[in-house]
């Protein structure tokens, strides 16, 4: 299996929707779509094998692969809605408040340069409720980082490792982020993310605003920030129209394309894996 997809446990949670428990998932015949981006799908410099099957979560972005070149891809929408439609009534909180807040992060090989007394402060003059801060795990094990949002007054959290090389993956990280969201009112970040997709998803409102940020050596292949902006406007501004964000949340996280359990099964491979299963 390709490392990524297992990936924020996105593996697992496909695993268990195919009805295959909690256990170590088996191997994908394929590379799942482990972010949301604006290119075919794959992470730039994550080894890949040629004709290896793209397992991607929107029509969108088949459209965007098919364009470059690579023709065994197949929509089976994001691992996220597949959660959703696990966990589509969770005991609801007594009432949604405050805002969580996704500032934009680094990882391993990449670290982000930017203001974060800026960004504390715009945070501050925007939100009116409590707000929680939720900080990769790149960020929120720098003791630097994390203290400044602690000293502004918010609540600072992280939803756990996403993995690497298929180590220290926590199966649970969306699970963790699902619970998170449907607790706050409103979702926000200075970058147009996954999580203000899940967000959306999960019945928050969403914002876009404040100092993007700058991440080291980022990639501009597919347009970068300036294409995003110019692509998806509708979802930057500290207030943001909810039946539209609604509408590009379902497309871009491909919450029609989404499989039943058995036509997920095939397509990753596991389709004999689940009848020895059954048999035994």
């Amino acid at each position: 299996m390709h490392h990524a997809n297992h990936f924020y446990g996105h593996a697992h949670v496909l695993a268990r929707y195919c009805g295959l428990g909690d256990s170590h998932p088996p191997r994908i015949d394929g590379y799942v779509q482990h972010g949301w981006n604006i290119g075919d799908g794959l992470a730039p410099g994550h080894p890949y094998a040629e004709f290896t099957p793209s397992l991607l979560w929107s029509e969108q972005t088949r459209r965007r692969a098919w364009s470059v070149g690579r023709r065994n891809v197949t929509v089976i929408g994001a691992p996220f809605s597949y959660l959703l439609a696990m966990r589509p009534e969770d005991p609801p909180e007594s009432e949604r408040t405050g805002t969580i807040w996704y500032p934009f992060h680094g990882w391993e090989g990449q670290d982000v340069k930017g203001d974060h007394k800026e960004l504390i402060a715009r945070i501050q003059d925007t939100e009116d409720g409590p707000v929680t801060v939720c900080l990769y795990w790149h960020e929120y094990g720098m003791r630097r980082v994390r203290r400044l949002y602690e000293q502004a007054g918010f609540r600072v959290i992280s939803h756990g490792y996403r993995g690497n090389w298929w180590k220290d993956t926590d199966p649970f990280f969306l699970d963790k982020q699902l619970t998170e969201l449907r607790r706050h009112r409103r979702v926000a970040s200075n970058r147009l993310t996954s999580a203000i997709f899940y967000g959306i998803a999960a019945g928050c409102e969403p914002a876009v605003y404040g100092n993007p940020m700058v991440l080291a050596n980022e990639d501009p292949t597919f347009g970068g920030q300036a294409r995003i902006r110019r692509q998806w406007p509708e979802l930057h501004g500290e207030q943001v129209d909810q039946s539209t964000a609604v509408a590009i949340a379902r497309a871009e996280l491909g919450a029609d394309h989404r499989c039943t359990p058995a036509e997920l099964r095939e397509l990753l491979g596991w389709a004999k894996r689940q009848e020895e299963r059954v048999d035994h």
